[in-house]
């Protein structure tokens, strides 16, 4: 067995969080060996946020086209030339990973590419090396899950993995669970032109998202004509020459051409010598404590490997975390209630902080306001739908700081990084309410929206 290398740290996986860790680690001046069997960039980059973004954003101008004549416009939609808009996306792609595999070279970090193993607690195997590393960081990420008896062909029945490489629009298909993957897909194929269901076991589509706003996201799916089955639960799918037909449990029947499994990811972790060299696991995810370290001492974790909300930005947060703490530098665990999310469909759905479910769990005292984006030009100049509701903690004076954000309509992914630090830094309605938000943009929904909590509402009325 060759000798790979000793380093201060050996990180196992180039996702998100690992390639954040190195980089971070080298900033900090540390030797840094980076290990990555496919490309840097892992899931994110090449399979999850940045391709499946693409194809929302060619979703976006194909419906702008098909509708640009209430904007006074004429134009002739002739149709989605997938081909086309796969070499779109992979230009997108190849563009940004380039660009990584840069900024990693600048920061003299060695990139291995290979299958790499845990073989003690300070070495990593890849091919017929070994890397010791005075500390270890996995960060070997996830992959599409399926359920018991549901194989996937990648034909008929399909992953997000196999979408992101379809070189046609089906003109039906079903999708199987209504989180942040299923919403975004079933988005995108309708504004291609399929016809889409959704099947979802809870009682609503993003079902950690709030209630008001998968209700919002749901009439407009409703509009949108995406069909969706809620509370209801997968039991069989028969394949034939025509496409699929899914069955639901009471009996109910669905067919379409294709069947898309988006029922969440699960941690890569099997077989890579994890639990053989101590490191606790639980139902796949490595187990680690607020500062992501194992219960082995030279051993952390990050990203979806490990049991937090499976974003690359909590990733990217997490990787940077461990890179300062091993560093010596003094660090504080994420505050995951902090992290902003959005879902990219059409419309969006953005929200930080707690929803109004998580409020009375935690039976805490609230008051909530919702402000309608009818009420706002720059929304209205988009012809977009949807609110902004805000919930902030009831105290003896009036309200509190804010405990939740919560947004739906086109674009509000990009006002997400305001409500993030209004959560975050524990502000007030009468603090935001003294800012000043420009005319006419959607970011005055979130200004109006604490305007009126403060008791001082401009264009809003209950």
């Amino acid at each position: 067995m060759a000798d790979g290398g000793r380093y201060d740290i050996v990180v196992l996986g180039g996702g998100s969080g690992g390639y954040a860790c190195a980089l971070r680690a080298a900033e900090l001046g540390k030797r840094v060996a980076l290990i990555e069997k496919d490309k840097v960039g892992g899931t994110c980059l090449h399979r999850g946020c940045i391709p499946t973004k693409a194809l929302l954003h060619a979703a976006e101008i194909a419906d702008q086209s098909r509708e640009s004549e209430k904007f006074g416009i004429r134009t002739s939609f002739e149709g989605i030339d997938m081909p086309g808009v796969l070499a779109y996306q992979g230009s997108v792609v190849d563009r940004l990973w380039k660009g990584l595999q840069s900024t990693i070279a600048s920061r003299k970090i060695d990139t291995v590419s290979g299958d790499g193993r845990l073989v003690s607690p300070t070495q990593v195997q890849a091919g017929d090396a070994v890397y010791e590393g005075d500390h270890i960081v996995l960060a070997t990420g996830s992959v599409p899950r399926s359920l018991p008896g549901l194989d996937i062909d990648g034909t008929r029945v399909i992953t997000s993995d196999d979408v992101l490489k379809l070189d046609r629009v089906p003109s039906s298909a079903i999708i199987l669970g209504g989180g942040v993957i299923g919403v975004e897909f079933a988005s995108v194929w309708r504004s291609f032109g399929a016809d889409v269901t959704i099947v979802e076991m809870m009682p609503q589509l993003l079902p950690l998202e709030d209630e008001d706003s998968a209700k919002a996201l749901q009439r407009a799916f409703r509009r949108r004509g995406i069909r969706f089955e809620l509370s209801s639960r997968f039991e069989s799918v028969k394949e034939s020459e025509a496409g699929v037909t899914v069955t639901l449990t009471g009996g109910k029947t669905l067919d379409a051409e294709v069947l898309l499994v988006a029922v969440g990811r699960g941690p890569v972790s099997a077989g890579l010598g994890y639990e053989e060299n101590g490191v606790a696991v639980d139902r796949g995810f490595v187990t680690v404590d607020p500062l992501c370290r194992t219960n082995v001492p030279t051993i952390s974790a990050v990203g979806d490997l490990i049991p937090t909300p499976q974003l690359a930005h909590v990733g990217f947060a997490e990787g940077i975390l461990v890179a300062e703490r091993v560093s010596g530098l003094d660090v504080k665990p994420v505050d995951y209630d902090g992290v902003p999310r959005i879902t990219y469909s059409d419309p969006e759905v953005a929200s930080v902080g707690l929803t109004s479910a998580q409020v009375a769990e935690r039976e805490l005292n609230v008051t909530e306001l919702t402000y309608p984006l009818g009420a706002n030009g720059r929304s209205v100049i988009l012809q977009t739908q949807g609110s902004a509701k805000v919930i902030a903690e009831q105290g003896p004076n009036g309200p509190g700081r804010v405990l939740g954000i919560h947004l739906v309509g086109s674009r509000v992914g990009e006002l997400i990084a305001e409500g993030q630090l209004i959560f975050n830094w524990d502000a007030e309605p009468s603090d935001v309410a003294q800012l000043i938000h420009p005319h006419p943009t959607q970011s005055e929904i979130i200004g109006e929206a604490h305007l009126a909590l403060a008791g001082k509402p401009l264009h809003f009325h209950a």
